[in-house]
């Protein structure tokens, strides 16, 4: 059955038609409003100054991804039933090693002593 269009449905869609379009124009207005405000903020704000934040944000994000993949590479090690125990005896073997070969006269061992002194004031101040 064809519908009829009466005056009051023309109407209305005259009247939404007109809305929009303040409804447009309404939107553009609060949109360029923003937008200066915006640019008005960014202009205040000190790039050098971001720059070292951004430096120091992305030095923590690699640290913390090196950590997590650190800590999967371990525990994937530790799920292994005789490599910790290997790993274990190896760090012993090379710490004796170092100690034979850097502790055992009085000369290396003050020779140790000053390197370690000369690192501390080298990078601690």
């Amino acid at each position: 059955m064809p519908t009829l269009m009466t005056d009051e449905t023309t109407d209305l869609k005259d009247q939404a038609s007109t809305g929009g379009d303040e409804a447009g124009a309404s939107f553009t207005e609060r949109y360029s409003e923003v937008l200066s405000k915006v640019n008005e903020t960014l202009d205040q704000v000190d790039w050098g100054q971001m720059g070292r934040i951004g430096k120091g944000v992305g030095v923590l994000v690699v640290v913390i991804v090196a950590q997590v993949l650190i800590k999967g590479v371990i525990d994937t090690i530790n799920l292994l039933p005789v490599v910790p125990g290997l790993l274990e005896l190896l760090g012993l073997v090379v710490v004796g090693q170092w100690s034979w070969q850097n502790l055992t006269t009085s000369d290396k061992r003050s020779a140790v002593i000053t390197k370690v002194q000369t690192l501390r004031k080298e990078y601690l101040g």
